[in-house]
């Protein structure tokens, strides 16, 4: 079930080739640290350097809470609704990695690769929709690429775990559109998600789907509509390339002179 902080706590280990690109933390003179980053360290990336000193005390406080019977009884119903997803969407979507009986663990595999190959959706699309059917998506393409990998853990309701279940179904209907040519590869709701409010009631639209299956894809988005702030962005080109917001630097000079 719930993490309480994923791995995000704990020494991180590094061969001796790697130490002069480590980061480095002013505390290392105070407690007599080893030294990291080498003779020229390029700073600090975390304000804690041992790690975040919250994550245990939360660990702890579920496990105290819970107990054993709390806990063994959250790990079946996480199992349970895992399998339960993953019985819903297997005539949708191939499910990864099942046992000899055909069941998961806590978490299960979609594989979208196969709709890469048939009309180009990958998995960064039907993520990017999701947020227009109100989700968040899963973990994506870890630990296989091209895959979403579902966690539904023990706190979901039926009701929620069924709404998920219906807007990834939803999704492959949309998607079987441009398999089967009613809408085009390029140029429909899954390449161009998710759809922000200030591209939905823009004065010019030129896409081929209605705005309405642009932004109220199913009927519970009317009742409780999530709104995305942006649009399709380059992910790719943000990961490679520093972009920021603030002035020219020039002008922060002229500014302070």
């Amino acid at each position: 079930p719930h993490g309480g902080g994923g791995p995000g706590m704990g020494p991180i280990g590094v061969k001796a080739h790697l130490a002069p690109f480590m980061p480095n933390h002013p505390s290392e003179a105070l407690d007599g640290a080893t030294k990291a980053g080498g003779d020229s360290p390029f700073g600090v990336v975390s304000a804690a350097p041992y790690g975040s000193a919250l994550i245990l005390p939360i660990s702890f406080g579920y496990i105290a809470m819970m107990g054993s019977e709390g806990l063994t009884n959250a790990s079946k119903r996480a199992i349970l609704n895992a399998n339960y997803m993953a019985k819903r969407l297997e005539d949708h979507y191939p499910v990864l990695f099942r046992g000899k009986n055909g069941t998961c663990a806590h978490e299960f595999i979609i594989d979208l690769r196969p709709i890469k190959d048939s009309c180009g959706i990958e998995a960064e699309d039907v993520a990017k929709r999701l947020m227009d059917y109100g989700y968040h998506a899963p973990t994506m393409s870890w630990p296989v690429t091209g895959t979403l990998m579902i966690e539904p853990t023990e706190s979901e309701s039926k009701q929620e775990l069924d709404r998920f279940c219906n807007a990834m179904i939803a999704i492959r209907e949309e998607i079987r559109d441009i398999e089967n040519g009613a809408m085009d590869k390029g140029n429909n709701p899954l390449k161009h998600a998710p759809h922000p409010a200030a591209v939905v009631l823009g004065e010019q639209w030129d896409r081929p789907y209605t705005r309405e299956q642009a932004a109220f894809p199913a009927e519970w988005t009317r009742a409780s509509k999530f709104w995305p702030t942006n649009a399709r962005i380059d992910n790719v080109y943000g990961d490679r390339n520093l972009v920021t917001t603030h002035a020219a630097v020039e002008a922060s000079v002229e500014e302070t002179a």
